[in-house]
């Protein structure tokens, strides 16, 4: 059975316009299903110790129970969102009045906001406000056959289209309402399966302050502290993270994988990750998917698919490092044969499941890459959600804490058994990887390169106001100084003018005692007076505008 294959995800926002995206993939996902279970739900289960079950749709979507106005609802896991939405009906929920539309890639969520008791993983809420979207006959896939029929999100807060719309905190997201409940353990841990795994003993689990049993170890991983955005656009906040200095990534060559973070408060040398359980696929920069696909011997960029296909027969080594911490990449995850993909030959193909990021690129540079299934299916993560609680009292920073799940060793071994029919390959000289001089490089588009732009400039947003600041102030600087020197010299000319004007009354009623005196010899011409040329000096300079008649002009 073949459906369509989507990812409702990631609340992504340049300022205040909230709309979530939804990344479609243009090829399909096999799901197997059960001849006499036309769908993939799971019957409820105990959840009075915090942990719930979490089932797994081929590796593309994973869901789990919550209780909604008494009803049981399977719901897909998102950390990359921030609101609970569901279909169908609730028994005695209370409208509140509001209404809101969530716009996806493939289609609309839309409805009303209600409020109705909740339960999930042990914890209760008398009044959690919720989406109800009555009809989804605008997404263009069952979710109701991918084995859900709403979504959760676990982000933080702060992105909540709903928790906006209501007023106060009534509209807080469910998450932040259990943890204002609590005052201590306010952190969720989930754990994914791999389907197609045979030497896997991983099974899905999700925990509200408790600890998956056996794997208590997690407590003592570093703690990788949360990658803040700038206040005015933390609606955009999310499980940001970033890696290790200079070696961030390890590729297929065993070397670090070479990049520089459009995030500007990354430190030099480290990527920012967001970690995004409703990404099937793994959005990376272009440059490192390149890395990790451009040298595999008939490696394929696929226009149609916008993604890497690669022999399905091909192991592929990828790590990521994170808090001095390795954590390797099982080579299923690193390449798919879930997706029914074909090389331009015909032949059947694998996808390279880390995929250049396109649609969920940052344009705030707020992240470099977003870690999906198929790399969180190699840990055990726990978040911890500190002081991103609203009206909580915890006042300590968010964290993450990552346990490695992936043991090399057997993960080639499972690779050998479900890729190579159990014929160990991987040394041949056909799987060896090209020269780094051969490595091919896919295609950026003209509306990538414009993103590319926009960021540029976007993402220093907070620099270009203050450098616009500091200019301004020094343009209102330099008109007020030079307001005050033209002040300066007009009250100098001023002063100047009225000192050469009492000069000029001074010497005419003063006449007998100045150099033209009247002569007294009769015979003289001393009957004519001598006056100075047009009257006066002061006479004179008015004429000239104070300035010596005689200069040069320049």
């Amino acid at each position: 059975m073949m459906h369509s294959f989507i990812t409702l995800s990631f609340v992504s926002s340049l300022c205040s316009t909230i709309s979530v995206l939804a990344l479609r993939i243009p090829f399909d996902v096999h799901v197997q299903t059960p001849a006499n279970n036309p769908t993939t739900h799971f019957s409820r289960q105990s959840s009075s110790n915090g942990i719930v079950p979490v089932g797994n749709t081929q590796n593309s979507f994973y869901y789990t129970n919550i209780m909604l106005g008494g009803q049981n609802i399977s719901v897909m896991l998102d950390t990359g969102s921030s609101d609970l939405w569901v279909t169908g009906s609730i028994p005695g929920a209370t409208d509140t009045g509001s209404s809101l539309k969530l716009s996806y890639a493939v289609g609309t969520a839309a409805g009303d906001i209600y409020t109705a008791p909740f339960e999930f993983a042990g914890q209760s809420v008398s009044d959690q406000a919720f989406l109800l979207v009555a009809n989804v006959s605008s997404f263009s896939t069952n979710i109701h056959s991918e084995g859900y029929d709403g979504l959760i999100g676990l982000g933080p807060n702060s992105g909540s289209s709903i928790y906006k719309k209501l007023d106060g905190n009534s509209g807080n997201n469910p998450m932040n309402r259990i943890f204002e409940q609590t005052s201590s353990n306010d952190y969720i841990t989930m754990m994914l399966s791999r389907k197609g795994d045979p030497g896997s003993n991983i099974t899905g689990q999700f925990t509200i302050g408790e600890l998956v049993p056996g794997f208590e170890n997690i407590t003592s991983m570093p703690h990788l502290s949360i990658e803040k955005v700038y206040r005015v656009t933390n609606v955009d906040q999310h499980w940001q993270i970033v890696t290790d200095k200079n070696n961030g990534i390890i590729g297929p060559d065993g070397q670090p994988i070479k990049y520089s973070s459009i995030a500007p408060k990354a430190p030099d040398g480290t990527i920012v990750g967001v970690l995004d359980s409703g990404f099937t696929l793994p959005q990376v920069p272009r440059t490192v998917s390149d890395a990790i696909y451009g040298r595999v011997q008939g490696a394929e960029w696929s226009v149609a698919n916008e993604a890497w296909l690669v022999p399905c027969e091909q192991l592929i080594n990828v790590t990521f490092n994170f808090g001095g911490v390795s954590y390797p990449i099982h080579p299923l995850d690193v390449s798919s044969s879930d997706f029914g993909v074909i090389f331009s030959n015909g032949n059947p193909a694998c996808l390279g499941t880390f995929q250049p990021v396109t649609s969920a690129f940052s344009l705030l540079g707020e992240y470099d890459m977003i870690l999906g299934m198929a790399f969180l299916r190699n840990t055990y993560t726990l978040i911890n959600y500190g002081n991103f609680i609203t009206g909580g009292s915890n006042s300590n920073n968010p964290y993450v804490q990552l346990l490695p799940l992936t043991n090399i060793e057997s993960a080639v071994n499972d690779f050998i058994q479900v890729r190579l029919n159990g014929q160990n390959t991987i040394n041949s000289s056909q799987y060896a990887l090209l020269p780094a001089s051969q490595e091919q490089h896919s295609p950026e588009s003209a509306a990538e390169k414009k993103q590319a732009y926009e960021e540029l400039v976007l993402s220093r947003w907070p620099y270009i106001v203050v450098g616009g600041l500091v200019l301004l102030i020094l343009l209102i600087s330099y008109c007020v100084w030079r307001c005050c020197c033209r002040r300066k010299r007009m009250a100098k000319r001023a002063a100047k003018k009225a000192a050469q004007q009492n000069g000029g009354a001074a010497s005419v009623d003063g006449f007998k005692s100045g150099p033209y005196a009247q002569l007294h010899d009769s015979q003289s011409t001393a009957s004519l007076v001598m006056q100075p040329m047009r009257g006066s000096t002061v006479d004179f300079e008015e004429d000239y505008g104070g300035k010596d008649a005689f200069t040069r002009s320049r």
